[in-house]
């Protein structure tokens, strides 16, 4: 058996004395516990939450979306419809056409956000999960539908089934405020609820999907669209597809990701995360501190001990293993027990929700939670590298007191 260890072992355990050393030491492991286990908990709930906004995004959001680079809209042609459909990895290509719009229904009305979309749009099967009321339909033996966010269709209190009342949706025209006849302000046009989605509060209360044909009439665009949204093939390496399809546009296109649509709360989330972690690091070295106190009362008690050693040849890298050993021990139980501990309350909450978030009509009701080895793995170093900081110290002073013996 290792010396070393052999000896800390028996400091750290000691059943013939227990003294107000061992406290600190049983302190000092509990609290390097209770810092790891919080660690391990937060950092899962990050992770969880994350996991979250792709799952809600990716539902609204398409897989790729091409815009210009500068303007709102561009032209679409059956040519670049057909290149972008050959590229390897597409299966589906929707053209958009998206902006804000003035809608009424009887006595309400709001502003929202009209999204229109071609018919294969519903072969995306984003929205097939979060439809609350009537069908996911566009279009219906020549009827147009549209497909309303739940707080949307509360504020307008519309109803799917009362087909007397069309939604009536307004567009202000770019006309000059002199105009004689006011209703060349704006163009209307009239349509029938028929289904309503609930993915996100931010969708919720602003969009309504709407037939393509229906918007480019309303907003007299033409061949012009706002985006594409491009669904792949199973198995498809994104990545790549997305890459083809930049070379296939050129640099006047942008082709994001799901998560590049939405990067500037994704590299939020990541910063907070990074906080969160210096932050409970930091909380993890000031419970490592009651480590070094312990050691340096360790030495004190020890000192007898240690010139028994030193006289029995014991040189000074040895003493120095035996309290590094000490320290290592009362921080990686503390560690083993607060990584364990914070892996099975994840575990609990994931599987029962324990704790909830408190939004009563949110897709979520708990919090989220989802362990990485990584984050075992950096809480791992962070533990090894303050509790050799706090050790080296008493380490020292204990090999001193040997080489002050012999001579």
């Amino acid at each position: 058996m290792n010396l070393a260890l052999f000896i800390a072992k028996r400091y750290f355990i000691s059943t013939r004395k227990k003294n107000f050393i061992h406290i600190i030491s049983l302190l000092s492991m509990t609290g390097v516990a209770i810092a790891t286990a919080a660690l391990v908990i937060v950092l899962s709930v990050f992770n969880g939450l994350q996991g979250v906004l792709q799952s809600l995004y990716s539902s609204f959001d398409p897989e790729l979306k091409i815009e210009l680079v500068r303007g709102k809209s561009f032209e679409v042609n059956s040519a670049l419809l057909k290149k972008l459909q050959a590229v390897d990895g597409v299966e589906l290509v929707t053209e958009v056409i998206e902006d804000y719009a003035y809608v009424r229904y009887r006595e309400s009305e709001m502003v929202v956000i009209i999204k229109g979309v071609s018919d294969n749009f519903i072969d995306h099967h984003r929205l097939d999960s979060s439809m609350v009321e009537g069908n996911l339909k566009l279009r219906e033996n020549g009827v147009n539908f549209a497909i309303l966010g739940r707080t949307v269709k509360y504020i307008l209190s519309a109803s799917l089934e009362d087909n007397l009342y069309p939604l009536q949706v307004f567009y202000i025209k770019n006309l000059k405020a002199s105009t004689i006849n006011p209703t060349q302000l704006y163009a209307q046009q009239n349509i029938l609820p028929g289904g309503v989605f609930s993915i996100e509060k931010n969708y919720d209360e602003n969009y309504i999907f709407l037939p393509l044909d229906f918007v480019k009439e309303l907003l007299n665009y033409g061949n012009k669209r706002t985006s594409l949204e491009i669904k792949t093939k199973d198995g498809s390496a994104i990545s790549g597809v997305q890459a083809s399809l930049k070379t296939l546009l050129g640099p006047s296109f942008n082709v994001f990701t799901n998560q590049e649509q939405h990067k500037d709360i994704f590299r939020l989330l990541k910063f907070e995360k990074l906080f969160v972690f210096l932050a409970l690091s930091l909380l993890i070295t000031i419970s490592a501190i009651n480590i070094f106190f312990s050691l340096m009362m360790l030495t004190l008690e020890k000192k007898k001990d240690i010139s028994i050693l030193g006289a029995m040849g014991a040189s000074k890298n040895l003493i120095k293993k035996v309290f590094l050993t000490e320290g290592a021990l009362i921080a990686f139980i503390g560690a083993a027990i607060g990584l364990m501990g914070g892996a099975v309350i994840c575990i609990l909450q994931d599987r029962y929700g324990f704790v909830g978030m408190g939004v009563e009509n949110g897709v979520i009701s708990d919090y989220p939670v989802k362990m990485k080895m990584l984050d075992f793995i950096y809480t791992s170093v962070v533990i090894v590298l303050v509790t050799f900081l706090v050790s080296i110290y008493p380490a020292v002073v204990a090999s001193r007191s040997v080489s002050t013996k012999q001579l």
